[in-house]
């Protein structure tokens, strides 16, 4: 199976709100999936048709081969751990107590259930009650639990929310040992940084539609940076490329918006012509998050 998750077409409408539009999304076997969007751009709830908490209004979603539908759900969400939204559990037992209801609703063996609680440091916690547990600690056990049956596919929706710096790396390292492990791992995240350190394909949405899909690579070879030209002069640089560029200048340099190389070499051309030394010319250096706000701010790739 080289794809876990496929969908078709998927669409979510509120009324006269649409609030996820034409989703067409391919998540390959053993990758960590890095769903990126703004809050409100459809993410939660594009997982939670992927997971049949909520029907599309229209299209088809497939998991682990199958499609899923209100016949196959049950059968297929034995192979898929999740967090959703707020971190599960009963606040009145203990972390312990949930485990153990988790165990016996699923008919899971003991030592599944002490290897989902040791992998996210939770047994020193276990003899607490869960409504005294910090947020963080709470997102742990909501891990531990969708841990807990070994699934083919985790779908995380903000796990590291109330980490520490130290919580968030472990969930990191935890992402990237479950998918070196062949399990299938779609998170989401506001947090950029985090992202582009875990995942191996990336698809991004705003406002309801897939703006890019495909790996880190593609989408960096995708995006045009600007070209930054150090020079003798650079507000004469600015006023004479600005004439055929979309460029600006701070006074130390000069830069040029949506150049490709045979726009940049004419640039310097035109430079050198006027007089104007060319001491150096790059393409400004671009993280994750440049290219996310160049993308929904500008409709996608």
């Amino acid at each position: 199976m080289d794809t876990v998750i496929e969908t078709s077409h998927l669409t979510k409408r509120y009324g006269s709100r649409t609030v996820v539009d034409d989703l067409s999304l391919r998540v390959p076997q053993g990758c960590v999936y890095g769903f990126l969007g703004p809050n409100g751009s459809g993410k939660s709830t594009t997982m939670k048709m992927l997971l049949s908490l909520i029907r599309p209004t229209l299209g088809k979603v497939q998991v682990l081969g199958q499609p899923m539908t209100r016949a196959s759900r049950r059968g297929l969400l034995r192979h898929v751990g999740s967090l959703i939204e707020s971190p599960p559990g009963y606040g009145h037992l203990t972390g312990r107590e949930n485990m153990r209801i988790m165990q016996r609703l699923l008919d899971l063996p003991q030592r599944q259930i002490e290897w989902a609680v040791d992998t996210v440091r939770m047994r020193d916690q276990m003899g607490k009650r869960v409504r005294n547990y910090s947020l963080g600690m709470k997102q742990r056990m909501g891990i531990a639990l969708a841990l807990a049956r070994q699934p083919q596919l985790l779908i995380l929706d903000e796990p590291t929310n109330g980490l520490d710096p130290a919580g968030i790396e472990e969930i990191r390292e935890l992402l990237r040992s479950l998918a070196s492990s062949g399990v299938t791992v779609m998170v989401s995240s506001h947090l950029l940084g985090e992202i582009d350190k875990t995942a191996t394909m990336l698809g991004i949405l705003s406002e309801g539609r897939l703006l890019f899909q495909g790996t880190r690579a593609e989408l960096m070879a995708a995006s045009t940076p600007d070209i930054i030209i150090e020079s003798s002069d650079p507000r004469s640089a600015q006023s004479i490329l600005g004439q055929q560029l979309d460029c600006r200048s701070d006074g130390r340099t000069t830069r040029i918006t949506n150049a490709d190389d045979g726009s940049t070499a004419q640039a310097v051309s035109v430079l050198v012509h006027a007089g104007i030394d060319v001491f150096e010319v790059r393409r400004d250096e671009q993280t994750l998050e440049d290219v996310f706000i160049d993308l929904t701010k500008g409709g996608g790739l």
